[in-house]
């Protein structure tokens, strides 16, 4: 890549200073690939024109980096992700903020990726550790290196595609395309490049933690959500289907007549406070993702 053009994704880098990291990684991305394609065309169709002159021109045609800086943000506030986490209203009472979260969409997304997490946190898990045995393994003989090079490709691959999941499911905001890597450094280079970038082995980290997490995660909301579902259908389980709330020696426990709208407000509370813990571990989760599968300057 030219001098120029590295000088200029780090000016592009600093006047998006404060934007969101996936923001200024697919920005980055967008400039690096656009100006080395169009400096490499245009070299290739005038090798009699000065190369300083050149990319002068192919950056002049891309324009300055505080305007495509602008054109970035503007297009943020435009396309952010359709669950992305909000405010709350102003003007909402703290009870419309409590019961609201049963019509809340976002809620409902946390808690299907926290139910799904466990089948993610297995695959994920199940690739990480295959593919670091199997190089481990393998490194001795002549395929080891390349296994393992092909391996750590498909961990940027999976980075770019949980972070698709995290956006869609989550709202957080996440890189849209992969990271752009130098045509001009070569086989050695790239490889190099995998070897040494942070987020080949955050990204590693991060599938590793999610089989943890992701049994963590639907063990309990699993509960959660049986124990609600179980106390608001009390009255139906025990009148209609005579099942008691519990057995101790043979000997059956039932909800008392007094006690059956206790249970039922009880559970639909509790099912309430599910949906915000889901909530709240979402956040949690898409900011993990961030930290772990976006490139951070």
């Amino acid at each position: 890549m030219h001098e120029r053009i590295e000088t200029y994704l780090e000016q592009l880098k600093k006047a998006l200073a404060g934007a969101d990291p996936a923001t200024v990684q697919d920005a980055a991305a967008d400039a690096a690939e656009h100006l080395t394609t169009a400096f490499e065309q245009a070299r290739a169709d005038n090798p009699e024109t000065d190369e300083k002159e050149m990319v002068k021109m192919v950056i002049e045609n891309y324009g300055p980096p505080e305007e495509v800086a602008d054109a970035y943000r503007d297009l943020e506030a435009r396309t952010t992700p359709t669950l992305a986490p909000v405010g709350n209203p102003n003007g909402r009472s703290l009870p419309a903020r409590f019961f609201g979260v049963m019509i809340d969409i976002r809620a409902y997304a946390a808690l299907l990726y926290m139910l799904f997490s466990l089948v993610l946190g297995i695959v994920y898990f199940t690739w990480a550790v295959t593919g670091i045995s199997m190089s481990m393994g393998l490194i001795i003989l002549i395929i080891g290196f390349p296994f393992f090079v092909i391996f750590l490709l498909s961990v940027r691959g999976i980075a770019l595609l949980e972070g698709r999941i995290v956006e869609a499911i989550l709202g957080e905001r996440m890189p849209r395309r992969p990271e752009f890597i130098r045509k001009d450094l070569g086989f050695w280079g790239r490889i190099k490049f995998l070897f040494t970038d942070r987020t080949t082995w955050t990204t590693l980290l991060y599938m590793i933690l999610m089989l943890p997490l992701g049994t963590a995660y639907f063990s309990v909301f699993i509960t959660l959500i049986a124990v609600s579902l179980s106390s608001i259908l009390r009255p139906v389980l025990e009148h209609y289907f005579d099942l008691p709330f519990m057995t101790i020696n043979n000997c059956y426990y039932y909800t008392p007549a007094w006690g059956m709208p206790l249970m039922v407000i009880g559970g639909i509370l509790m099912l309430i406070v599910t949906m915000h813990f889901a909530g709240l571990l979402g956040r949690f989760q898409g900011r993990l993702a961030k930290a772990l599968l976006v490139k951070h300057d």
